[in-house]
């Protein structure tokens, strides 16, 4: 293996884990999101039963 391929294949491993943790990043941040809003409308609908 030549040194050139070496740093082809780090960088193509860099852009890979960079790319992983991103994707990990974004779905945790979507699942949080999508939790918060979901507790959010759940209080709504609780508030607006008790109300009536």
């Amino acid at each position: 293996m030549e040194f050139g391929q070496y740093l082809g294949f780090l960088a193509f491993l860099t852009v890979l884990t960079i790319g992983f943790w991103l994707m990990m990043f974004l779905v945790s941040f979507v699942m949080y999101w999508v939790g918060g809003a979901t507790v959010e409308l759940i209080k709504e609908k609780r508030s607006k039963n008790t109300e009536e």
